[in-house]
């Protein structure tokens, strides 16, 4: 497929009439060719799901409630820490330690009342994933790990449903378009890539740092993630030329795009099942499968964990923030070894030679995203590690 191939039809069919109350917020969008008052109904009767209220959800999902886009779900597990702040722009202060959904769905509703939010407090397995995506049109893929990015890609792959897909590294971000059945302006479908195409296998585990680890400017979230945005206005509407069968690449150091172009791989089986559970995605990416063979629990709350450690004083408390983060918020008798080291190719090595084998580890970041990853790695060679829900402010507090 290249940049000039046959135009797609409008995802979404319109919706009811503009009343003048609509007309009048959306009076920007109307005279724009492609879009007009047929494509505002489109868009308000559009079903968008959003996969993370992170770095590029949240530009993603405030210019989605701004174009009038009808339903908006947001999937998202974690709770609102400080160091998302710099970049996570859909959240405030005041949201810190409130789940994510919930200060998107606040944002949303003062920005836009009349979008329908429906808040997903859920991290996507193969056992909900076709049930959570399956009620939407498109779905704005801003996932910040591998499995949930095959995952999504699978998922909607059966379910026939287009994915806008975003990523970002440092000062780097790529946006395309995945869609394994188009749906072209003449009614008829071809195939068309998906993630799975362009990216076969994932990198070796480890190569590529997450936020936390690698860092990210925070504009760069806002570029893609309005990208990320204006690709499924255009699906919905019909209007331009999509990213189907092309990656813009972005550079903001240089502040150049690039494009490359993207075709299915004739050779590749198309999806009809997902992989059998977590386990089975994440051996694929090529991270530990934890076994919790003989082993405490995986989490522990932070009362439990501050009852641990005052009831036991050979439990380990080990911080794997950055040195930074553990200057401006100290952790009173803990060892600080930051995520990477676990998290790199050598990450099992790393565990063997840095924690304790005869006694419960307890792992702390800052909010408990980290040290639950650096847990299952750690847990897949034995160690009784567990990951304290909260962090370190949560930890601190309870003690």
């Amino acid at each position: 497929m290249t940049t000039d191939g046959p135009a797609l039809a409008p995802l979404v069919a319109p919706g009811a009439e503009l009343d003048a109350a609509r007309l009048a917020r959306y009076a920007r969008h109307l005279p724009l060719p492609g879009v007009g008052v047929e494509g505002q109904r489109r868009l308000g009767a559009a079903r968008v799901l959003v996969v993370g209220a992170g770095g590029l959800g949240s530009p993603a999902l405030q210019y989605l409630a701004a174009a009038g886009v009808g339903t908006l779900g947001v999937v998202d597990d974690d709770v609102v820490d400080v160091t998302n702040l710099q970049r996570q722009v859909v959240h405030g202060t005041a949201d810190l330690g409130r789940p994510k959904v919930e200060s998107a769905r606040d944002r949303l509703a003062d920005l836009a009342p009349d979008v329908h939010v429906v808040p997903h407090p859920v991290r996507l397995t193969p056992e909900n994933v076709l049930d959570v995506v399956g009620g939407y049109d498109v779905v704005l893929d801003g996932a910040d790990n591998f499995p949930t990015r095959y995952l999504v890609s699978d998922a909607a792959e059966i379910l026939g449903v287009p994915v806008v897909w975003g990523a970002i590294h440092q000062f780097d971000g790529q946006v395309s378009v995945f869609w394994g059945a188009p749906r072209l302006a003449d009614g008829s479908r071809e195939r068309g890539a998906t993630y799975r195409d362009v990216f076969p296998v994932p990198p070796p585990a480890g190569t590529v740092p997450d936020c936390a680890t690698g860092g990210v400017l925070g504009a760069l979230c806002g570029t893609v993630g309005s990208v990320m945005a204006t690709e499924a206005i255009k699906l919905i509407t019909g209007a331009g030329t999509t990213l189907l069968g092309r990656i813009a690449v972005y550079d903001a150091l240089d502040l150049t795009w690039r494009q490359l172009t993207v075709r299915p791989d004739p050779t590749r089986e198309p999806v009809v099942a997902l992989l059998p559970d977590d386990a089975a995605y994440a051996a694929f990416c090529g991270l530990p499968v934890p076994s919790s063979s003989g082993l405490g629990p995986a989490a522990v709350s932070a009362r439990d964990a501050a009852d641990l450690l005052a009831g036991d004083p050979t439990v380990a408390l080990v911080d794997v923030r950055e040195e930074w983060e553990a200057r401006l918020l100290p952790l009173a008798g803990s060892h600080l070894v930051p995520s990477g080291v676990f998290l790199g190719p050598d990450g099992a090595d790393a565990a063997r030679a840095e924690l304790p084998a005869d006694r419960p580890v307890l792992l702390v970041c800052a909010a408990g995203a980290r040290s639950a990853r650096v847990a299952d790695v750690v847990r897949a060679v034995g160690i009784d590690a567990r990951s304290v829900d909260g962090g370190a402010p949560a930890l601190i507090a309870a003690r």
